[in-house]
This record gives C-alpha cells, sequence and structure tokens, in this order.
C-alpha cells in the first residue's frame, strides 16, 4: 500500500465495503459521542466520515487529535446504517472504521477555524492564508481561477493563437499607472520596471511578423488598492493581431469570453447579443463607461422642461454654458419614502440632494406629487412624465450641473434605485461594448490639451481629424464591461510615425521626447508596421464575477491587504545594508 493513501477523501463509496483502505488528510472536525469518536478526515478532494470505538486500536490516539490535525488513518471501509446515510457527500453512502493512526503533522491552538463561516478580519485571514485557503469556499474558488484558465487557453488556441512570453524585467513606461522599479546591480544609479502590461512587447511581436499572439500576463502596477482591484499584481488575457479593424478583435474574444461564462457561470443566463454603446452615451445614459446593463435603467437630459420654469435653482443652472439636467427613471419607485430615501443617498454622496417627482392614483385619476411638480407645473410635469414614459407608482429623479461634476453619483444612483426596486436581473451576465472614446481632453483652468484616454490609439479618421478640433477627435478604443465591472481593455493601434507624431504634439509633446520615451515602438514603425490591435482581459476580476465574490483578493491565492502590505511573508521590508550598497542605494527617511 502507498506510504500515505490509497484513495482521496472523495474516493469511497458503497462498492469500497469492506475494503482495506488508507487515507491521509486534515481533521475537520471531531465529534465524541460517548465512546464513539466521529471524525470528518478532509483532504483537497473531499470529506471521509471515519469512526472508532473502544474497540478500535487507534481509539486512545484519536481521543487526542484536534481541528487541522494533519493524519494518516488505516482502516476498514463500513456501510453506514441507512438513516445515516449523508446524500450531501459524495462519501455519505459509507464510512471508515479506524485501526490505526499515524500523526503526520499536529496543529497548535488555530488563529482562524477552517471548520464553519465564521467571519474573521482580512488582516487575520491575509497573515494565516494557508489556513484560510483550506476553507472550502477558497478551494472553490483557485480551483475555478485554474480551470477558467486552462478553459481561456484552450479556447485561444483552438482560435490559432500561439502563447509567446514577454518579459518581466524592463524599461520603465508609462501606461496609466506608477511602475514599481528595480535597481541595477551591474548599472548603478538605474533601474528597471516591471511591466505595467506587456503593450510594447505585444506590439513589437507584431512588428516581428508572428500574426497572432496571447498570453496569460502578469502585470504589475503600483495603485491605490480597490475591491475589484490588486495594488500590486494581477493577471490577464493578453492577446493581439494584425492585419485587423476593432470588429475583428470583437468577433474573436467574444465567443472565448461568453464561452467561459457559459462553463463557470452556473446556470446564469449569458447575453449573446452586445450591443456597442459609445463612450458619451454610456456617460449619458449610465453615468458610467461600465454600465450594469442588467439595470433596465436608462437616464435621460430633461433640460428643456426646466428651462425657465418655476423651478429657480434649476432654470438658473441652465442659464450656464454646459449644464444639463438629466432624469434617472425610477418604475415602481413612486413613494414618498423611498424618494426621500435616494434623497438621503444623494446628501451622503455629497450633494446637497436629488429633485423627484412620483406619481400617484388620487381616485380620480393620476397625480403628479413632489415639491419639483408644484414648481414647475402640471404641463411640464406631464411632458416628463411622457418623455420618461412613467406612470402611477413610478417615480423620477434629477441631477443638474456641468455633466462631469454629477455623471458619477447619477451613476451610483441608478445602480442603488434598481438594486432597491428589484430591476436588476441577478441571474444574468450582461455585457456591452464601449467604444468611440474621446482621445484628448482640455483642462478647464488652463486650456490645456492632453491625452484623456489611450495615447497609442489610431485616431478615427487618421490625420485628416488630427487637422481639426482635438476635443472631436475619438480613437479606435474599446472597453468590455460586464454587470458594472470593466472585463477588457484594448484599442487599433497607431501603427503610422507620422500620425503618432501629430498626436502628441497636440498633448504638448515633442518628437525628440516620444522618441526618448517610446524609442523601441518607433524605430519599429520605420521599417514597414502593420496594421494591428488587440486587447486584454482582466482575470482576476472575470473570477470575481464568476465565483460571485464582490473582493477580488477572495480569487487570488496570496493578495496584498488594503495597504499593499504582504503580512504573511512581511512585505515590503527593509532591505539589508549590504545589499543597498552593492546597489549603490542608499535610503532616505520620509518627509515629515
Amino acid at each position: 500500500m502507498h506510504a500515505y493513501r490509497s484513495h482521496t477523501c472523495a474516493d469511497l463509496n458503497k462498492s469500497n465495503v469492506g475494503d482495506d483502505i488508507r487515507l491521509s488528510g486534515w481533521v475537520h472536525r471531531v465529534r465524541d459521542h460517548g465512546g464513539v469518536l466521529f471524525i470528518d478526515l478532509r483532504d483537497h478532494f473531499g470529506i471521509t466520515q471515519v469512526i472508532a470505538d473502544a474497540d478500535s486500536p487507534a481509539f486512545a490516539d484519536l481521543e487526542k487529535v484536534r481541528s487541522e490535525w494533519c493524519i494518516r488513518i488505516d482502516g476498514n471501509v463500513l456501510a453506514r446504517d441507512e438513516s445515516l446515510i449523508n446524500p450531501n457527500l459524495p462519501t455519505g453512502e459509507i464510512e471508515v472504521f479506524a485501526r490505526e493512526l499515524e500523526v503526520l503533522g499536529a496543529s497548535e491552538e488555530l488563529p482562524l477555524m477552517v471548520f464553519g463561516d465564521q467571519e474573521y478580519p482580512e488582516e487575520t485571514r491575509l497573515k494565516y492564508r494557508y489556513l484560510d485557503l483550506r476553507r472550502q469556499v477558497m478551494q472553490d474558488n483557485m480551483k475555478m481561477r485554474s480551470d477558467v484558465v486552462a478553459s481561456m487557453r484552450k479556447r485561444m488556441w483552438d482560435k490559432g493563437f500561439r502563447e509567446y512570453q514577454t518579459p518581466i524585467i524592463t524599461a520603465s513606461s508609462p501606461e496609466g499607472a506608477r511602475d514599481f522599479l528595480v535597481p541595477s546591480r551591474l548599472h548603478p544609479g538605474k533601474f528597471y520596471a516591471l511591466p505595467q502590461a506587456p503593450q510594447q512587447f505585444k506590439q513589437l511581436i507584431m512588428m516581428s511578423g508572428f500574426d497572432k499572439y496571447f498570453q496569460i500576463a502578469p502585470c504589475f502596477r503600483d495603485e491605490d488598492p480597490r475591491a475589484d482591484r490588486s495594488p500590486t499584481d494581477f493577471y490577464q488575457l493578453d492577446l493581439e493581431m494584425s492585419f485587423v479593424e476593432q470588429q475583428d478583435i470583437f468577433d474573436t474574444i467574444e465567443p472565448v469570453l461568453a464561452g467561459v461564462f457559459k462553463e463557470f457561470g452556473g446556470g446564469k443566463k449569458v447575453d449573446t447579443d452586445w450591443p456597442q454603446i459609445s463612450y458619451r452615451d454610456a456617460a449619458l445614459w449610465y453615468g458610467s463607461d461600465k454600465p450594469d446593463l442588467r439595470n433596465p435603467i436608462k437616464m435621460q437630459v430633461v433640460s428643456e422642461h426646466f428651462a425657465g420654469s418655476g423651478f429657480a435653482i434649476f432654470a438658473k443652472l441652465l442659464e450656464n454654458e454646459g449644464t444639463q439636467i438629466r432624469a434617472i427613471p425610477a418604475p415602481k419607485g413612486g413613494s414618498r419614502k423611498f424618494c426621500d430615501r435616494m434623497n438621503k443617498f444623494a446628501q451622503g454622496e455629497g450633494l446637497p440632494g436629488m429633485g423627484y417627482i412620483f406619481w400617484r392614483d388620487q381616485g380620480e385619476g393620476m397625480e403628479a406629487a413632489g415639491p419639483l411638480a408644484k414648481n414647475i407645473g402640471p404641463e411640464r410635469t406631464e411632458a416628463i412624465r411622457q418623455q420618461l414614459g412613467l406612470g402611477v407608482g413610478d417615480a423620477a429623479f434629477f441631477l443638474g450641473g456641468k455633466p462631469d461634476a454629477f455623471e458619477k453619483v447619477a451613476g451610483r444612483a441608478r445602480d442603488v434605485i434598481g438594486e432597491e426596486l428589484g430591476l436588476t436581473d441577478k441571474d444574468r451576465f450582461a455585457f456591452a461594448w464601449i467604444v468611440d472614446f474621446p482621445i484628448y481632453e482640455q483642462d478647464e483652468e488652463t486650456g490645456k490639451i492632453d491625452f484623456e484616454h489611450n495615447p497609442f490609439s489610431m485616431p478615427q479618421g487618421g490625420m485628416e481629424a488630427l487637422n481639426g478640433n482635438p476635443l472631436d477627435v475619438l480613437g479606435y478604443q474599446y472597453d468590455l464591461a460586464c454587470n458594472g465591472y470593466e472585463l477588457v481593455s484594448g484599442a487599433i493601434r497607431n501603427h503610422r510615425p507620422e500620425i503618432m507624431f501629430k498626436a502628441f504634439e497636440i498633448a504638448g509633446y515633442g518628437k525628440e521626447e516620444v522618441e526618448n520615451r517610446f524609442g523601441a515602438l518607433v524605430n519599429a514603425f520605420q521599417y514597414g508596421a502593420p496594421p494591428h490591435g488587440g486587447c486584454a482581459a482582466g482575470i482576476d476580476r472575470i473570477v470575481m464575477l464568476l465565483a460571485e465574490q464582490s473582493n477580488i483578493r477572495e480569487v487570488m491565492m496570496f493578495p496584498m491587504n488594503q495597504r499593499a502590505e504582504d503580512l504573511m511573508m512581511n512585505a515590503p521590508s527593509e532591505p539589508q545594508n549590504e545589499q543597498m550598497r552593492e546597489l549603490n542605494l542608499r535610503s532616505l527617511p520620509p518627509e515629515a
């Protein structure tokens, strides 16, 4: 017999009754029924119930074991009594009568329990992550993550892609976040960087004549943490293709992701029609460039109904250039109690409140209620109701000003309204491509033009577009949103040097600076660059959605905490003096 096991803790069933077997695993739970011990023995694959009574040679030793001891059991497989069968376990028809015990690894008192559903502080869970990972939900999350990556790889190979690896130690390259720098021992005073993404390398792979590339790529960004973002490193399905247009990228990645969501989505509906929504329309309708389309609410501009109206706040606001009034329809939200609750939500977001109108049945017909209705009168109120398609029992909320100032709050309000009124379909994955991103933005105070989005995207209209108003220039850049999260980002690349130099010139970057910062790409573009484009899909975020988790740390094996610290490995840590001398570095105390 094998030194540690003849079967896993998920293998045994009624066909094994009478067999001599050997199991190894962790003590999941111990139950003492007065002279009879029941031990749930757990390994990576499942749980088997072990039993011992006074007749067992191992009984005295088994009385000493505690939760999370790692043990080996030799014994006989017995059939459970019909009334004691556990239909929830693959091994629920049998139990193992223990004859011999070997303690492979005793456990000290546990800082967190593996058995049960107790909640522990995140700091405790991350410090003792190896214990936290023993819990079933974490085992399931990590297995799903591994299976998702394997599925992605297979689907990409099936589409004619090959996987190529790009460097981990490279030059600093601005990708929208801070680099992690690595000092060079051989070149004192100089630094490498960990790649924020394989962006330049994958484009250079296209320059090298490889038609299709993909990689499960590690990326490193020194970012502020969020629930859906790691502060240090993450993984993405990275791909690039030559001789393609925007739609070709969509046609390539859509079946890959749809297949993964159908395979691992637990039976939830996966939308097959993925709309393409312009960036500006997404901001207008949803208040976000990553809208949750499970929520059917679509915001609308209703400025005309408030211009010159009796509601002085909005009427006066509209006299300023660039201002709007937007309405958030709230089907089934027509009660003063709900409207007051949403008003309080707006105040919690830093606004004075949200105006509202709700419609109710007064017996003799429909009546519009709320402060706004009284101020603007029945004609305007009715025009708003008809525009929004609302009726009795419905409501609408209103925000005004310059869109940039209130869009995000409006988007969050839309989400809360959809959630509280039960409008958001939780049993569905709803995808949407966000397209037509503006390349440039203008600082209101200085008037300076700078890049708003990816500076390497090909401008729609090419050089001709760059000769017009920069704020009208759109890029062939796109994101894929799903259920309120950005899953994919990509672009058709600007592969024409003269267009690239012009694009950077508009934002105030001279040719020499572009050549210094992006020399490899600029040089490569001089030697017959093919049109190319690609995208990257965030694996951590995808698995988070599939595992129905709200925090990305629940699907990462060894994540950092909110302060970008690894409490288990004690990182970051202070280097030794010898290491600093070898690198010709000196550490300065932080400024007070």
